[in-house]
């Protein structure tokens, strides 16, 4: 009962900063003119403040610096993690403030993740898991990047899995991150739906993905190579969505890393003008895949390698093909708008 009053305890430290950080983010962001506007690339329609990610970021930092000291033996871990959290979200912070070049940003994210990877080796984890951390890292900063373009879906997702990892890793490192990022999200919540009036921004989605691929790497080290691939589970809408509009803009010849709204939450957004629907339907699909990984894993020992294989690569596969059906519904509706407009112009 005293453990479970603590977590609650910390629960509401952490939402309590993640609203009034948020608050004074806000603040700040509307007096320095730090906002989005809106655009041809983007799916908001009216001038947002951006920045809000801040918040998450002291709770996050917050965390890690409580468990150098209640588990100093884990210290080179954990102060590298924080490290590589400060970099994501310094230069964040500063793309915030004035653009910077993609390319600047993603060789700090190389560096951020060559901290989190070697901290996580040094601190005991096989070179497979410091490696595929390594990857994680990379990829999910950039994909909560990409996927952070309307109200309540980057921090929800986030929310999800940072819980979905922390029962996977059964640690008190996880839980005790996990708390800090579910809670500060729920703190930053009222100023992001039903209707934004606050922005992430690149500190905060940088940040979350961050702690994702954080939580992922201190998850790999508590299971067996075996039950890796239910950790992808979890991740699955956020990495098909962003993963495959990715492919497919390179595909054409566009420069992919510029803004657009070619997503399919975006194009689904966009056709039924509701961002919390599409996100809360996002939602169900993590929810449902993180209670598969919970079977899963609370199951490891009775999958062999290649029954795992098939049971995700099938979530996977259908993951796919929802996306190629929501994306050919929404061309084919703008198609139509297309001719119903130029019907009427003629």
């Amino acid at each position: 009962m005293t453990l479970r009053f603590d977590w609650m305890l910390w629960f509401a430290l952490y939402a309590a900063l993640g609203y009034v950080g948020a608050g004074l983010a806000r603040r700040y962001a509307v007096q320095r003119r730090l906002m989005d506007e809106p655009g041809e690339r983007r799916s908001h329609t009216v001038p947002t403040p951006r920045g809000g990610g801040i918040a998450i970021v002291a709770a996050l930092s917050i965390a890690a610096l409580a468990l150098i000291v209640r588990q100093p033996r884990e210290i080179v871990a954990t102060a590298s993690g924080l490290l590589g959290l400060w970099l994501v979200a310094g230069v964040g912070w500063i793309d915030d403030h004035r653009p910077l070049s993609p390319w600047l940003r993603l060789a700090v994210h190389g560096i951020a993740a060559t901290a989190l990877a070697a901290g996580a080796f040094l601190g005991g984890a096989s070179f497979a898991a410091a490696a595929t951390t390594w990857v994680l890292c990379v990829v999910l900063v950039n994909v909560w990047n990409f996927m952070d373009g309307i109200d309540g879906l980057a921090s929800t997702q986030a929310a999800l899995v940072a819980a979905a990892f922390a029962f996977c890793a059964a640690s008190a490192s996880g839980a005790l991150l996990a708390l800090a990022a579910i809670g500060a999200i729920f703190g930053f919540l009222p100023f992001n739906l039903p209707k934004a009036r606050l922005f992430l921004g690149d500190v905060g989605s940088g940040a979350l993905g961050y702690a994702m691929a954080w939580l992922a790497g201190l998850a790999m080290v508590r299971l067996p190579e075996s039950a890796w691939l239910w950790l992808t589970l979890p991740l699955s809408a956020f990495v098909l969505d962003a993963g495959l509009t990715l492919l497919s803009r390179v595909v054409r010849g566009e420069r992919w890393w510029l803004p657009h709204v070619e997503h399919v939450y975006q194009r689904w957004a966009r056709r039924t003008g509701s961002h919390v629907a599409v996100s809360g339907a996002y939602a169900l699909w993590t929810l449902i895949a993180v209670i598969m990984a919970g079977i899963g894993v609370s199951n490891v020992d009775q999958w062999g390698a290649s029954e795992v294989a098939v049971a995700v690569s099938a979530w996977w596969g259908l993951g796919m093909l929802l996306w190629y059906g929501f994306r050919r519904r929404a061309s084919e509706s703008q198609r139509a708008e297309g001719t119903s407009n130029r019907g009427v112009d003629a």
